[in-house]
């Protein structure tokens, strides 16, 4: 039935309306005017495509005043349906805010939408831009709606729709719960369309939306527009990935199997200097195989896809330095992939987009090496680029003028840059710990950009062979298409209080509790509070089968259990006693002392020639020590020399003589040993040694031990003739009842978590007077207009006017220290920071920043879970301070040896705070707020002010 709804009048349609009955063709008459007179039908028209069956589903569902999850492939369309709820809410004189993840994908919608309806239909508002933010239609990024949602902001009257494209950054552990926090506070009049990569538990969170948000219609699709290929690229050979085949399981290509099997097998080049000798057959083997089988170098790559027509591509290399040097690679090798007439319109295009940068800026930012690449048909494409270079690229790669893009992982979240072919250099990444496998959602996310939907026929994912590779697992990351989305909400001292303020201490709570966190935490106890339904059946079963008819049972089970109980830890008090005691004889062993080994092994006479004392109790003697007690080196009788351990003296063990050890004694040598063995035996072999008298057990004279004995004689169920039989299943009911209380606990310290972490951080603001009971103080009010990672400490700032008497530059390098984070930790070097004000003023945050970790520590505030303050970071406060001083770009990254792309986005999030303390600050009697708009304008300057919309 959808294709026949999609198919226009005049066409297959009318063919087959022949073939029905009279009253067949009046239904269908009635629906196609039906259909006709929906907001959907005119939608349709706008395009000049049909419309896929999951996007006209989710329309429907949207028209029918539904909220829509739709889960689908990169490049598959879901954009349409967020469209559609823009154009829903113009045909109805409503407001749709359109939210994207990160600024670069709202500057492109924006240009989108504009397009479409015209700029004064449509808005832009993200942390650095305001655009026409009372038109209709607003694309904004989320923390903008987050921070709109909290301040009760005038925009939001009017609203019907909100759009959360790329929904599944809900998973990011940095700024995921920015999404949950909008999630649970729009109102309830307005529609929301989640727009989400495919994930493997769509049907729970379309669960959790439909319990927060009401009726919420899931549509998932797995179909990809545009198949995708695989293939592995080794020496001169693309080889596909999988085997061709009518069976639906999919099989590795053999070939690929056979390779990896035989590189394995190849003698290592150590193993060639060990001088093992390879006959002449399998030299010719290994240098055939070598022949065919080596890792392509980055030209060779791309000359390689471009013969086969797989251009444009993408290859992605997790490191910008190795994507600028890729770029390099290619131009010394002389690739061209442009002719003449693409290098002049890339260079008209370029200069028009780069007229606004000084000409003393662009040798600072390789400008002229950058052209060259693009001219070529080339580029780069990573986080430490010029936002103005980045969008270059990306719109001459759309435009087809450059064919080949060496990128990083952030290229694949939600840019819309699909190309024919993706290549993936290697299956491994740095993850910020230590080198990791790439995941089959991150496969997935990466290779979705291969297949441009209405010009490639098929898509192409290209790995690169590495030595090592497994094609199995290689195929087990291409088999598995989707990811779990999970949630990384957690509250924060910014979202506590304006939590109270709008809603009180009991209701913030409850609605904490109703977040996607906390949601799935609860649904992960349901198998667990299953097994405990099915253990208190059990535990109802062991209890009638251990009924005795003499007396309660279960009262003699206990006092049979607490003798057990007490006699082991008499027995275990003992055994310790014991090894404390044998610890100490050894500790008093000196060299030529003679022992008796009293088990183990080497039971029987020895000659100590090394006490090996425990660290920091030499005793005099020079020697090894140890950390796990002593651990002497004899000589046997039977001569050996052997490092004994605690285990082999259960018992103290005292000297039965004392020899002579010669100086030129030398335990490696077998006469020396033979000589000093004799010596011993002649010495010590007539004695006999001491039997250690077994001591009277501590449970003989315990009055406890006496008591219980007692009590179980006395006791009724003592007599009973099936009483072993009753007390084995007592012995399972107890097992089992400590079993389910283990099970019990697991579920307590499941739920409730995240009221529990809101309570946590409710007493420690109210510690320090930002909260009284459902009352926000007025230094509460300030901290709920501060938003990020380090929001208490920069309300803790202001309120002890640390930054009073800074100038703007100064003001700018401290609040640097809030946003900045260093991609790599160096702790080795101190960061070089402005003198005088600036540097005290730096110094008393740390100090703050001390306090304030402390008191986490009390209130048991964790940081590991993603709640609490990190440390203030120094390291971008000189780079701050200089540029706010009005210091060229030249000597600014020649200083602090940044790259521009990475300069720029710091410097527009102190921009960002810089804007939030300036709303926050006291008005009268203090200049912070004044200094913090000066420090804007100082920073606000060349490359930061001219990199792009947003």
């Amino acid at each position: 039935m959808i294709v026949l709804l999609s198919v226009r009048p005049g066409t297959l349609e009318s063919t087959m309306t022949e073939d029905l009955s009279p009253a067949e063709r009046y239904a269908a008459a009635r629906r196609r005017a039906a259909e006709q007179a929906t907001a959907l039908a005119g939608f349709r028209e706008m395009y000049d495509f049909g419309l896929d069956p999951f996007q006209i589903e989710a329309c429907q569902a949207l028209e029918a005043g539904k909220g829509v999850l739709v889960a689908a492939p990169t490049g598959s369309g879901k954009t349409i349906v967020g469209e559609f709820a823009v154009h829903l809410a113009l045909q109805q004189g409503r407001k749709c805010f359109y939210t994207t993840p990160i600024k670069a994908l709202s500057n492109q919608k924006y240009a989108d939408l504009c397009r479409r309806y015209g700029s004064g239909k449509v808005g832009l508002l993200t942390g650095d831009n305001s655009l026409n933010s009372e038109a209709p239609v607003v694309v904004m990024t989320t923390e903008v709606l987050r921070n709109m949602l909290y301040a009760g902001s005038q925009t939001l009257l009017g609203l019907g729709y909100v759009v959360m494209d790329e929904v599944h950054y809900l998973s990011d552990r940095f700024r995921g719960a920015v999404w949950e926090e909008v999630i649970i506070h729009l109102p309830e009049s307005v529609t929301l369309v989640s727009l989400s990569a495919t994930v493997s538990n769509a049907e729970e969170f379309g669960d959790w939306l439909d319990t927060v948000r009401g009726d919420t219609e899931v549509i998932v699709s797995e179909h990809r527009p545009v198949p995708l290929f695989q293939h592995v690229l080794a020496g001169r050979r693309m080889y596909d990935l999988f085997e061709e085949g009518e069976s639906r399981r999919r099989a590795v290509n053999p070939d690929l199997t056979r390779m990896a099997r035989m590189e394995a097998s190849r003698p290592s080049f150590q193993d060639r200097r060990r001088g093992r000798a390879m006959r002449e057959a399998d030299r010719e083997r290994e240098r055939r195989q070598r022949s065919r089988i080596w890792t392509p170098s980055r030209p060779e790559v791309i000359e390689r896809l471009d013969a086969e027509g797989l251009l444009p591509a993408i290859t992605f290399i997790f490191s910008r330095a190795a994507c600028e040097a890729a770029v390099q690679q290619c131009l010394y090798a002389g690739l061209r992939l442009n002719d003449e007439e693409a290098r002049e319109r890339v260079r008209a295009l370029v200069e028009e987009r780069t007229a606004a940068i000084p000409a003393e800026d662009l040798h600072v930012l390789g400008y002229y090496e950058w052209l060259e690449g693009l001219e070529r048909g080339i580029a780069a494409h990573h986080a430490g680029m010029l936002p103005t270079f980045k969008e270059v690229v990306e719109e001459l790669f759309v435009q087809g003028l450059v064919k080949a893009v060496f990128a990083t992982e952030t290229l694949a979240l939600g840019i819309n840059m699909p190309a024919r072919s993706v290549v993936l250099e290697k299956l491994v990444k740095w993850n910020g710990e230590q080198h990791a496998d790439i995941t089959p959602g991150e496969y997935t996310q990466l290779t979705g950009r291969a297949g441009r939907r209405g010009i490639d026929v098929e898509g192409h994912a290209v790995v690169l062979w590495q030595r090592g590779m497994n094609p199995e697992h290689l195929a087990g990351l291409a088999g598995t298409r989707t990811y779990p989305l999970r949630s990384s909400f957690r509250p924060s001292y910014n979202m506590a209080v304006n939590l109270v303020d709008q809603f009180g201490r009991h209701r913030s709570r409850e609605l904490l509790e109703t977040s996607f966190a906390q949601f799935q935490a609860d649904r992960s106890v349901v198998g667990i509070s299953r097994q405990v339904q099915r253990n208190e059946e059990g535990l109802e079963g062991y209890k009638a089968s251990m009924t005795c008819h003499l007396g309660d049972f279960t009262e003699y089970a206990r006092l049979r259990r607490e003798l057990k109980d007490r006699e082991t830890e008499l027995s275990r008090q003992g055994a310790a006693q014991r090894r404390a005691e044998a610890a100490v004889a050894l500790e008093k062993l000196k060299p030529g002392d003679v022992i008796h080994v009293p088990t183990g092994k080497f039971a029987g006479l020895a000659l100590v020639l090394d006490p090996g004392l425990p660290a920091g109790r030499s005793n005099g003697h020079r020697g090894l020590e140890y950390h796990d007690g002593p651990r002497p080196l004899v000589l046997t009788a039977e001569r050996q020399v052997k490092r004994l351990a605690a285990i082999d003296f259960p018992v103290p063990v005292e000297p039965l003589e004392r020899m002579r050890i010669p100086k030129s004694f030398n335990p490696r040598s077998p006469q020396s040993r033979r000589d000093l063995a004799s010596a011993l035996r002649t010495k010590a072999g007539h004695i006999s040694a001491e039997r250690h008298r077994k001591q009277r057990s501590q449970a003989a004279d315990d009055r406890e031990i006496a008591r219980l004995r007692a009590a179980l004689r006395a006791h009724p169920c003592h007599g009973c003739g099936d009483r072993e039989d009753h007390a084995r299943w007592a012995e399972r009911y107890h097992r089992l009842m400590r079993d389910t209380r283990h099970l019990e606990h697991r579920i307590e310290g499941r739920t409730n978590t995240i009221a529990r972490t809101f309570d946590r951080i409710v007493a420690l603001l109210t510690e320090l007077d930002y909260l009284r009971g459902d009352e926000v103080t007025e230094h509460g009010k300030r901290l709920a207009r501060l938003y990020g990672e380090l929001d208490l400490l920069a309300s803790e700032c202001l309120r002890e006017g640390v930054w009073e008497g800074l100038g703007p530059a100064e003001l700018a390098a401290c609040v640097s220290a809030l946003v900045y984070e260093a991609r790599v930790s160096d702790d080795a070097t101190a960061p070089k920071l402005p003198s005088g004000k600036a540097k005290a003023a730096l110094g008393e945050m740390v100090r703050i920043w001390g306090r304030l970790d402390a008191l986490e520590e009390d209130f048991r505030i964790n940081q590991t879970e993603g709640v609490g303050q990190r440390e203030p970071d120094l390291g971008f406060a000189w780079a701050a301070y200089m540029w706010a001083s009005g210091k060229g770009l030249d000597e600014v990254l020649r200083e602090v040896e940044m790259p521009a792309g990475d300069f720029v986005r710091w410097c527009k999030q102190v921009i960002d705070v810089l804007g939030q303390i300036s709303a926050a600050a006291p008005v009268e009697g203090s200049l912070v707020a004044k200094n913090a708009r000066k420090a804007v304008d100082g920073l606000l300057r060349g490359v930061v002010a001219y990199s792009s919309v947003g």
